[in-house]
């Protein structure tokens, strides 16, 4: 055992030991986080505004602070912008996380001085969770990669401005920068491509134990090391033991991913985002992800299906309940207040809090009445896909509404690595497990208003020629896996098969 494995295993232990009393203390935890949040608050523009001075308890909060997307919040991030101090957190962020997907281009989450460790801290947590629980430590003497932005960062109003990937780049510790690929120079690449080609370049003859980043683009990088070496994963990394991932739902990308390494490795995944980082798989043994409730977050949450309401119940941790669809609600130490981040989450578990993420309040379809969302899209493939033996690469779904004769449908884009021995059967399961899954589609079935769903076979690295066309491809670009209207699906077309 390396000097490395060996010092990990006593500090993983007590860690491991300190997030299990954590589970127990959740709730207190919360209280005691909304307390600090409201008393650093209260001197804040924002506080000022909002009359944090009489907020004693949540349902003062409640009143006193309505729910916000980031539109909201422009006039506030502005005012950052311009140099202003005690905005929306005492003093001004230290980095502002650019990403994008909203109506206003690009947005500029900040990242304050309290809030950093909660980016840095959950991901070696959630490794560390790992070592204690498996006592696999000897990854941490291999090479390691993070498939992740550039970590080149611009200024904005004087602030350090950059993708989360590329700033927490910055916070990697010292003992793990000789384990860390790719090089500085080629993780500042921003052309995708070029990047991949560099960062194979780099890795197919290093010791690689640990793997990390958004599926798609994992298996990306699985496809090019394949097609260099004419080998598997497992046979040109012996020692690849760990395979991180988050960003979107892994289970359509499991089975094409462990074909590629050429074996089933252990998984730990994640739940980050530019606003936080919100929970983690601490357990290979236990289904969903741990809440991170004792990291300067306080968590709200509001059912699903009153998302879009002028007054929706606002539910704190102790209130919610096992089974029901959230929408995720985050107050924080960088001067988040109430901020919808746009994912909805399902708790598997209350003792400890054990949650999905079911999907995005922004993605679904319900162009008919059906308000299907991507956890039941997901599940309706994977069973179809698992039951004859089928490889999905990537796939999105969206309405097609008649015009004139005949019955409108859902359309399935779906790029396979084997494509089904029967299209027609292939559909019929995915639309039959859809209806067990959504009561609201299997109505407009049954009633004759929606025919059975229909697939459309993508060309092979079609989405990826889709998400370079519209300057998306690489990093932490997602593909939307439902859309209410035909943006996606129009532009699609041309990379459906003949």
């Amino acid at each position: 055992m390396k000097i490395k494995s060996f010092l990990a295993k006593p500090f993983a232990s007590y860690i491991y030991k300190q997030i299990k009393k954590g589970m127990e203390t959740a709730v207190e935890d919360q209280q005691s986080i909304f307390n600090h949040l409201i008393k650093v608050g209260t001197k804040t523009d924002f506080g000022k505004e909002h009359g944090f001075e009489k907020i004693k308890t949540y349902e003062d909060f409640v009143k006193q602070v309505p729910i916000r997307d980031y539109e909201a919040f422009k006039v506030y991030i502005e005012r950052i912008k311009e140099g202003k101090h005690n905005v929306l957190w005492k003093g001004q962020p230290i980095y502002f996380a650019k990403t994008s997907g909203t109506t206003s281009g690009v947005k500029y989450i900040p990242i304050t001085k309290d809030s950093i460790p909660n980016h840095i801290n959950t991901a070696r947590n959630a490794l560390l969770c790992y070592m204690a629980e498996t006592g696999n430590t000897q990854f941490a003497d291999g090479k390691l990669i993070f498939l992740s932005g550039s970590p080149e960062l611009e200024r904005v109003g004087g602030i350090p401005t950059g993708r989360l990937s590329g700033i927490v780049n910055h916070h990697v510790p010292k003992y793990l920068r000789s384990n860390q690929m790719p090089s500085y120079e080629t993780n500042c690449i921003e052309e995708w491509e070029e990047k991949l080609d560099k960062i194979v370049e780099e890795t197919i003859n290093q010791n690689m134990t640990l793997i990390s980043g958004i599926p798609p683009w994992m298996q990306m990088y699985f496809d090019r090391l394949e097609e260099k070496s004419g080998k598997k994963i497992s046979e040109l990394f012996p020692d690849f033991s760990v395979m991180v991932q988050g960003g979107v739902n892994f289970e359509p990308y499991k089975a094409k991913l462990f074909e590629s390494i050429g074996k089933k490795i252990d998984c730990i995944e994640l739940f980050p985002a530019s606003e936080g980082f919100f929970a983690f798989q601490d357990s290979q043994n236990a289904e969903g992800l741990l809440l991170n409730t004792n990291s300067g977050i306080f968590f709200e949450f509001i059912p699903a299906a009153e998302i879009f309401s002028e007054n929706p119940t606002r539910l704190s941790l102790k209130d919610v309940k096992v089974g029901e669809n959230y929408a995720l609600i985050i107050n924080n130490n960088a001067g988040l207040w109430g901020y919808n981040i746009g994912d909805t989450v399902k708790f598997l578990s209350t003792s400890p809090y054990r949650l999905v993420v079911t999907g995005r309040t922004k993605h679904f379809i319900s162009a008919f009445g059906e308000h299907v969302i991507g956890e039941e899209v997901e599940a309706a493939l994977s069973k179809a896909a698992e039951e004859e033996h089928v490889k999905v690469t990537e796939f999105t779904v969206a309405p097609m509404i008649a015009q004139g004769e005949g019955k409108s449908y859902h359309e399935w884009f779906i790029e396979f690595e084997n494509t089904p021995e029967d299209m027609n059967r292939f559909a019929k399961k995915i639309n039959e497990n859809l209806r067990a899954k959504n009561v609201y589609y299997d109505d407009l079935i049954a009633g004759n208003i929606l025919q059975q769903l229909k697939i459309s076979p993508v060309n092979k690295n079609g989405f990826i020629d889709y998400m370079k066309s519209i300057g998306k491809l690489g990093g932490q670009n997602k593909l939307p896996r439902l859309s209410n209207d035909r943006k996606i699906a129009d532009a699609l077309e041309a990379y459906v098969a003949n």
